[in-house]
C-alpha cells in the first residue's frame, strides 16, 4: 500500500522541477511514510513518483519506483497482489531481485503486456512506463479499491492516488464539475468517475489507460464486475453449494493474509467480520491474531454498543481482543485532521478513521475488514425493500409522469412529518434505478436546487442521467436480487465505502484489506449468486467449522452506527436536519471552500437554512 503520482509530458520543455515533485510527495506522506522515490525518463518527458508503506519485501529491493532487469520498464505501484506466489511461477526465467509483488507485476508485463491485468488478484492502481513502446500504462483494480485520478493540462497528463495532491498542479481546470457536486448531494459521495473539479477524474474501476505521444489515449476495460457476477454455470453434481461457499470464503481470507508485517482484524458484532475472524482462527494459531473493536461512548450500554457481542466472538475463537472507546471529545479534537484527510467529500468514514487510528496506535500497518459481505449476501434492507416498492407501484398502474404530479402536490406536507422521499414513491418506485435512488439517496433530485445553484444542479443531473452505467441495461435480464447486489457493489460500496476505507485508513498509514471484495471470490460464487436461492448472510456464517454463538447468529442486523448527528448537534446553530443532511452540508462547504478558497456555485442561503 502506497501513494503514487506522476506525469507524461507532451514535450521536455518546461519539465516540472524537483520542488513540485517534492510538494506532491509531501501531500502523499501519510500514504507512505516508509520511503519515497522520484524517477524521470524519456529525456525528461515522463516522471513517476512514489510514497512507500512497506508491507511486502521490507528491504530496499522493494523500493519504488522500480525498474525491470533490462531497464525497459519502470513502475510506481499502490496496492497488494494476493496471488503473487502463483504468478511468480509463471515467469521462471525472470531474475528477481527481491520478493515484492511489485517486481512480479513488472515480470508479468514483460511477458504478457497489458493482457496480464486480468490475472492480478488484489487491489491495485499503478503506472508502468514502457521505454521500448514509449508509452505509459495506467490501471486500476476491478472493484476500485485503490484510487487513481487523472488530470489533463495543455502540457500533458498527470495522475495521482489523491485528488488533493493534483490541486497543486498548474494548469488543471478546477472549475466545478456539475456531476460531482450534484452527485455528492444525491448520494452522499461523488460517483465515479467524477470529482468536484472539471479537470480531474478517476480512472474507472477495472480499466486501463494507454498513453503514447502521437496517439489517441486508449481506454480499455479488462475486468467487468457485471460479467463476473453472471459468469457462473451450475455447480458440478458432486459439489454442494455450502461446500463451494465454504472453500471460496476460506480461499479469499487466506489469500488476504499475505504480508511481511502483522495483520489485525477489525471486529464488530456483525456476521461479516465474525466470519473472517472464525476462518482466520481456523487457519492460523488464534493467539497470533489480534482483533480490534471500536466502541462509541455515546452508545455504551445501549443496543448500538457492539463491544459486548464482539468480545464474546473473540473469546469464542480464542483471539486476543483490544477495545477502544471514542468520545465526543475525540471527534472534536480530530475533526480538523479528519476533514483534511478526506480526499473527496463523503458523509461516512468516521468509524473507519477511528478504527484505523486504533490499529496504527496498536502497531499494525494492515487490517482485514468485513466490508462487502452485505453486498454479496443480501445483508442490506434494500434486498427486501426494493422488490416491495416496485411491486407496490406496479400494482397501482401509475405512470411516472402522474407520480410526479402527486409528488409535487404532497411534498410540502409530507416533509413536515416524515422523510421527503415518500413524496416521490410513485414517481420513482416503478423501476430498479428509481427504487434504488429512493433507498440510497441523501437528497432527491427535486430538492437539489435548495442546496446547490439551480443551474449547476440541473446540469449535473443531466450528465449523471446520460452517463448512467451502461451495464445497468443488462440488469433487466438478471434476477432482481442480483440486480440489487450489482447496484450496491458498484454504487454505494465502490463510491463510498471503499473510497472511505482507502483515505481514512491512509490517514493513519494503515492498509485496509477486504476479503469479501475480491474478483476471484466473486467468480467462484457467481453460480450461487445467480441462482434462485442465493446464499444469505446466515449461510455465510454457517460455513465456519467452529460455529458462532447462537445469540450472534440470531442477532438482528443493526448496521455499524456512528453518533455523527448527535455530535454535530452541539456545533450547529439549530437542530440538525433529518438523517445526515446537516453533516453533508457541513462537509461539502468545508471541502469545496477549503480547496478553492471560494464558495462559488454554492447556495449559502440554503446552507444557513
Amino acid at each position: 500500500m502506497c501513494g503514487i503520482a506522476g506525469c507524461l509530458r507532451s514535450s521536455a520543455e518546461n519539465f516540472p522541477d524537483s520542488q513540485l515533485f517534492e510538494k506532491i510527495l509531501d501531500s502523499l506522506k501519510n500514504r507512505g511514510p516508509d520511503g519515497y522515490g522520484i524517477w524521470t525518463g524519456a529525456q525528461k518527458q515522463v516522471a513517476l513518483l512514489h510514497r512507500r508503506l512497506a508491507i511486502q519485501d521490507l528491504t530496499e529491493t522493494g523500493a519504488q519506483p522500480m525498474c525491470s532487469n533490462d531497464g525497459q520498464l519502470t513502475i510506481s505501484f499502490n496496492g497488494e497482489i494476493y496471488n503473487v506466489d502463483e504468478l511468480r511461477r509463471w515467469v521462471p526465467d525472470y531474475h528477481f531481485q527481491g520478493t515484492s509483488d511489485t517486481e512480479v507485476i513488472l515480470a508479468l508485463y514483460q511477458k504478457l503486456g497489458s493482457n496480464m491485468l486480468g490475472y492480478l488478484r488484489g487491489m491495485f492502481a499503478f503506472a508502468i512506463w514502457d521505454e521500448h513502446k514509449q508509452g505509459l500504462l495506467l490501471a486500476r483494480d476491478p472493484y476500485g479499491i485503490k484510487p487513481l485520478y487523472i488530470a489533463e493540462t495543455s502540457k500533458g497528463t498527470w495522475f495521482s492516488s489523491s485528488v488533493k495532491s493534483l490541486l497543486q498542479i498548474p494548469g488543471i481546470d478546477l472549475s466545478p464539475e456539475p456531476a460531482g457536486h450534484t452527485g455528492f448531494f444525491l448520494w452522499g459521495s461523488i460517483p465515479e468517475p467524477y470529482t468536484l473539479y472539471r479537470g480531474i477524474r478517476s480512472l474507472q474501476s477495472g480499466y486501463s489507460l494507454w498513453l503514447q505521444k502521437g496517439h489517441e489515449p486508449q481506454l480499455k476495460q479488462f475486468v467487468s464486475i457485471a460479467e463476473l457476477m453472471t459468469s457462473g454455470t451450475s455447480l458440478p453434481s458432486e459439489e454442494m453449494p455450502l461446500q463451494r461457499l465454504q472453500s471460496a470464503l476460506r480461499d479469499s481470507v487466506h489469500a488476504h493474509f499475505i504480508s511481511d508485517v502483522p495483520v489485525a482484524i477489525f471486529l464488530s458484532a456483525g456476521l461479516d467480520s465474525s466470519t473472517i475472524l472464525g476462518i482466520s482462527a481456523g487457519d492460523f494459531p488464534p493467539q497470533g491474531l489480534r482483533s480490534l473493536t471500536l466502541g462509541f461512548d455515546a452508545y455504551r450500554n445501549t443496543s448500538n454498543d457492539e463491544t459486548v457481542e464482539a468480545s464474546q466472538i473473540a473469546a469464542r475463537y480464542g483471539v486476543p481482543q483490544q477495545i477502544e472507546w471514542v468520545r465526543q471529545l475525540d471527534f472534536k479534537s480530530e475533526s480538523t485532521r479528519f476533514l483534511d484527510a478526506m480526499d473527496q467529500p463523503t458523509i461516512d468514514g468516521i468509524n473507519t478513521y477511528f478504527v484505523a487510528r486504533m490499529a496504527r496506535n496498536a502497531g499494525f500497518k494492515v487490517a482485514l475488514s468485513g466490508l462487502g459481505g452485505d453486498e454479496l449476501f443480501g445483508g442490506y434492507g434494500s434486498f427486501r425493500q426494493l422488490p416491495k416498492i416496485m411491486d407496490l407501484v406496479h400494482g397501482l398502474h401509475i405512470s411516472r409522469r402522474f407520480g410526479g404530479i402527486i409528488r409535487k402536490s404532497t411534498e410540502n406536507l409530507l416533509k413536515r412529518v416524515t422523510s421527503p422521499k415518500y413524496a416521490g414513491l410513485l414517481e420513482y418506485g416503478g423501476d430498479i434505478e428509481g427504487a434504488y435512488l429512493l433507498r440510497r439517496s441523501l437528497f432527491m433530485p427535486w430538492e437539489l436546487p435548495s442546496v446547490l445553484d439551480p443551474q449547476l444542479a440541473a446540469t449535473g443531473l443531466e450528465i449523471l442521467n446520460h452517463t448512467a452505467c451502461e451495464e445497468l441495461q443488462a440488469l433487466k435480464e438478471w434476477p432482481l436480487h442480483l440486480q440489487i447486489s450489482f447496484l450496491e457493489s458498484t454504487r454505494y460500496m465502490r463510491n463510498q465505502l471503499l473510497r472511505d476505507a482507502d483515505w481514512a485508513g491512509m490517514a493513519h498509514s494503515v492498509e485496509i484489506r477486504t476479503p469479501f471484495v475480491d474478483q476471484f471470490l466473486l467468480k467462484q460464487l457467481s453460480p450461487l449468486l445467480g441462482s434462485d436461492t442465493p446464499p444469505t448472510k446466515l449461510q455465510m456464517a454457517q460455513t465456519l467449522i467452529k460455529p458462532l454463538p447462537t445469540a450472534i447468529l440470531n442477532r438482528k442486523k443493526t448496521g455499524f452506527s456512528v453518533p455523527t448527528r448527535e455530535w454535530l448537534a452541539e456545533s450547529l446553530p439549530k437542530k440538525p436536519e433529518r438523517g445526515l443532511r446537516s453533516w453533508a452540508k457541513f462537509v461539502y462547504k468545508n471541502q469545496w471552500s477549503q480547496s478553492l478558497k471560494t464558495e462559488d456555485h454554492f447556495n449559502t442561503r440554503a446552507m444557513a437554512s
